[in-house]
C-alpha cells in the first residue's frame, strides 16, 4: 500500500469513527431531549400515559435517525476503506438488520405500516414531537388521532354543546 492509499484509508477511518460518534451522540442527547419533552407533557397534562406518548414518539425517532448516521459509518467504511467481498456481504447483513430495525419502529412509533403513510424520516418524528409537547394544542398523528387533554372541551351529562348527550349516551354505546 503507498503512503496516499494509507493516508486515505486512515481519513476513511476518521470519518467513519466521526460518523460513529455523531451516531452515538444523537443517541445520548436524543434520550435526554426525549425525557425532557416527556416530563414536560406530564407535568402539563397531568397525564402520565400522553408523556410516555412522547417519550416513546421522541425516543423512537432518536433512534431512526441514529441508525440513519450509523449505517453512513458503515457505508464509508466498508466502501472506502476495504470494499471485499466479505466487507461488503457484512455490510448488506448489517443494512438489512437495521433496515428491519428501522421498519419495526415505524410501525411501532406510527401504529402504520409505511407503505401506507407518507415517509417520515426520524428527524421528522423528534420534530413532530417536539412541536407536540410545547405547542399545547391538539396532538394528533396519523396513528394517534387522539387529541391532547387540554384541547378538550369540558363536558357534562349534557354533552360538548350544552344541550344534546354525548353519543354513547344515547346509543349505550362505550
Amino acid at each position: 500500500m503507498s503512503a496516499g492509499e494509507a493516508g486515505f484509508v486512515a481519513l476513511m477511518d476518521t470519518v467513519a469513527r466521526g460518523f460513529e460518534a455523531v451516531g452515538a451522540l444523537v443517541l445520548v442527547v436524543g434520550f435526554v431531549w426525549s425525557l425532557a419533552l416527556a416530563v414536560h407533557v406530564w407535568s402539563r397534562t397531568g397525564s402520565g400515559s400522553s408523556g410516555y406518548r412522547i417519550l416513546r414518539r421522541s425516543f423512537g425517532g432518536t433512534i431512526l435517525l441514529g441508525l440513519e448516521v450509523l449505517v453512513a459509518a458503515d457505508l464509508v467504511r466498508t466502501v472506502a476503506i476495504e470494499p471485499n467481498l466479505e466487507n461488503v456481504s457484512v455490510l448488506g447483513l448489517i443494512v438489512l438488520i437495521r433496515t428491519f430495525l428501522s421498519f419495526s419502529l415505524e410501525i411501532e412509533i406510527e401504529g402504520v405500516a409505511p407503505w401506507r403513510r407518507a415517509l417520515m424520516s426520524g428527524a421528522r418524528h423528534i420534530s413532530g414531537a417536539t412541536a407536540t409537547a410545547t405547542a399545547g394544542g391538539p396532538t394528533t398523528t396519523a396513528a394517534d388521532p387522539t387529541v391532547s387533554p387540554t384541547a378538550l372541551p369540558p363536558t357534562g351529562p349534557e354533552g360538548v354543546d350544552g344541550q344534546h348527550p354525548p353519543a354513547d349516551a344515547v346509543g349505550g354505546r362505550s
